[in-house]
């Protein structure tokens, strides 16, 4: 187990770290009136979800998954860490990157058509 001078696992730091991101990105995503920015608040959340991931499937001393000649096939299940949580976060990351990009197009058409990046401006979608 990885512990910092105070005593702290890593897992735990990056955990709280995660959370905390994802509470910046949410606070963004709610008080600011901006595209860009609310976009870049997604994008803070998207990362603290991440980090939130990978500190929960972490397992202290065990070691990346591939079997070989150096892990007896028996005792994988007690050694290696799980793939599932790394495979998951790997899925997100690029499903973010997608929507971000799609968020970031429509910001640049919603500036085309309005010439301000600001929602109060985009008057289409009230009632």
């Amino acid at each position: 187990m990885s512990l910092t001078p105070d005593g702290i696992s890593l897992p735990t730091i990056v955990l709280a770290s995660g959370f905390m991101v994802v509470l910046i990105g949410l606070w963004g995503m709610m008080t600011r009136r901006n595209i860009i920015q609310i976009i870049i608040g997604f994008s803070l959340t998207d990362t603290g979800i991440h980090m939130v991931m990978v500190a929960i499937g972490y397992l202290n001393g065990r070691t990346a998954p591939i079997i070989d000649a150096a892990v007896d096939r028996s005792q994988a299940a007690s050694t290696l860490v799980d793939p599932i949580p790394s495979a998951l976060v790997l899925t997100a990351i690029v499903i973010g990157l997608g929507i971000t990009a799609l968020m970031l197009s429509y910001a640049i058409q919603i500036y085309k058509k309005n010439r301000s990046l600001s929602i109060d401006d985009c008057s289409e979608l009230k009632g």
